[in-house]
């Protein structure tokens, strides 16, 4: 499986971030894999966000208030939406997967290069 992110780069303060995962060499209907969405804001440690399944979707409970995570099985592709954004949210998003459902990135071994966000004015 291999995982390409893309999106804007810069974003406003409170504007609403759109990134999308392009998935190739699986599929998104698979029972398998849960698609995650994972960031690294400079300095600090990688920060599980939420995640996508065949069962649902699962977020990290101070972000799901802003964020939603979406899937194309037509397009292959998984889309991370996150609303009101702030400087804060600046960071590298990676999208991921992993088999079975876990919010421990080390547990993950698929990742996307990442893009990176910058939130500024």
């Amino acid at each position: 499986v291999q995982l390409q992110e893309s999106g804007p780069g810069l974003v406003k303060p409170s504007q609403t971030l759109s990134l999308t995962c392009t998935v190739s060499g699986g599929s998104l209907t698979s029972n398998l894999y849960y698609w995650t969405w994972i960031r690294q804001p400079p300095g600090k440690e990688l920060e599980w966000m939420g995640a996508i399944a065949s069962s649902g979707s699962y977020y990290r409970p101070s972000l799901k208030s802003r964020i939603s995570i979406s899937a194309d099985s037509a397009k292959n592709t998984v889309y991370l939406q996150m609303n009101t954004l702030k400087p804060e949210d600046t960071a590298v998003y990676y999208c991921a997967a992993t088999a079975g459902y876990s919010r421990d990135v080390n547990q993950y071994r698929t990742w996307g290069q990442g893009t990176q966000v910058t939130v500024s004015s």
